[in-house]
């Protein structure tokens, strides 16, 4: 047995991030760019803080899911300031963005240069200034891992920039960062967080320590994200919900994803629909339309063991079967009403085009089996 496993270079989880975060900043020069969502107000302790310990800060704010000319403006906001490091307060999208500014401090050349599937992809050639992630949602798990996922509309797709460099100098996982999240963000980004552990687990690409994360990760999610949405106030459960993304970052970062993030990609870029609700449309008809396809032309693959694993660990009884992981899956949809791929944009005619992008994704790489054109497309006119 041969892998790697890659991840931040330090994992702080607590209450206690504000002081996490200072004697961090220590050790760094005087200018900081905090990177922030579009509320500037959770932030204003932190910015306080730093400014008394001598640290001139400036905020560069992220209103939407990155594009490429909202990430230019990050980097040359940062090279202007001459920052000499960069704090991530935010979602998954704040941190996406982060990541690609600090490492580009550094590192020259157009963003295409290194894109995947539209641009160049070529690797980063050394690390970036220092970068502190600090998540706001539980979800993405994106401050572990070593990619940003970057909206390019010109050509209606989502793509990653990947590197080792790209993972943060520290990431800290405070749950009381997420206690004010909506009830739907809440859903959304839950539903992002039990897909980011459930992938993972089914690849063939698993190892003993992306398992670990998963089990771990499942379990708390099948137990709190109801709750979460239901009780946001419950500190306990958004705690959960914290572990249960950071596992899910520490897993995806370190074995493949699935059909789900395969198909997700295009039609995030199609759709300009949340990632959360996207996944959340499709896990139920990706987990069928692998279980079936499993069955049909691989009945041994252990694959399968893994999806009737997975039922084990959803509903907690030992002889539950990869359909009760389907039936509980769906349950849980319908309980947090995840709104439809017809809902959220998607047409039939539209469905042939994104399944065969979603089918040279680099996700996909990573699902049990390689479904055909014609599954992939009954998995998208299923969640129609």
């Amino acid at each position: 047995m041969i892998f790697d496993f890659a991840t931040a270079g330090q994992i702080h989880f607590g209450t206690d991030s504000l002081e996490t975060i200072l004697a961090a900043t220590q050790s760094w020069g005087s200018h900081i760019l905090l990177v922030l969502g579009s509320r500037v107000e959770p932030a204003q302790d932190l910015r306080d803080q730093l400014t008394q310990v001598g640290k001139e800060v400036t905020i560069f704010q992220v209103t939407q899911e990155p594009n490429l000319e909202i990430v230019q403006a990050g980097i040359d906001a940062g090279r202007q300031q001459a920052c000499d490091g960069v704090i991530a307060l935010g979602g998954g999208s704040v941190i996406d963005t982060a990541k690609v500014i600090a490492a580009m401090q550094r590192n020259h050349g157009d963003l295409m240069t290194y894109l995947e599937v539209i641009g160049e992809g070529h690797p980063l050639q050394q690390p970036g200034v220092p970068l502190i992630a600090v998540p706001t949602t539980a979800g993405t798990g994106a401050e572990v891992t070593r990619n940003a996922v970057l909206d390019v509309p010109t050509h209606r797709r989502k793509v990653s920039m990947r590197s080792s460099y790209l993972l943060p100098t520290l990431a800290v996982v405070d749950p009381t960062w997420t206690l004010s999240v909506p009830p739907v963000l809440t859903a959304q980004t839950g539903l992002d967080a039990l897909t980011q552990v459930i992938e993972p687990f089914v690849t063939p690409l698993a190892n003993p320590l992306t398992d670990g994360f998963c089990r771990e990760g499942i379990q708390r999610a099948a137990r709190s994200l109801r709750h979460c949405v239901q009780v946001g106030s419950d500190l306990s459960a958004r705690t959960d919900m914290a572990l249960a993304s950071l596992c899910g970052g520490l897993a995806l970062a370190n074995a493949k994803l699935g059909a789900v993030h395969g198909f997700a990609g295009p039609l995030g870029g199609f759709l300009h629909a949340p990632h959360g609700a996207i996944c959340g449309a499709l896990l139920p008809n990706v987990t069928q339309a692998n279980v079936t396809a499993l069955r049909a032309r691989h009945p041994e693959h252990p694959s399968l063991q893994r999806y009737e694993e997975l039922g084990v660990l959803l509903t907690g009884r030992n002889q539950a079967t990869p359909d009760d992981a389907v039936t509980w899956i769906q349950r849980l949809g319908n309980e947090l009403q995840v709104p439809s791929l017809g809902q959220l944009g998607l047409k039939p005619e539209d469905i042939p085009a994104i399944a065969e992008q979603a089918g040279n994704s680099s996700s996909m790489k990573g699902n049990p089996i390689a479904l055909t054109q014609e599954e992939l497309e009954n998995v998208l006119h299923a969640a129609l």
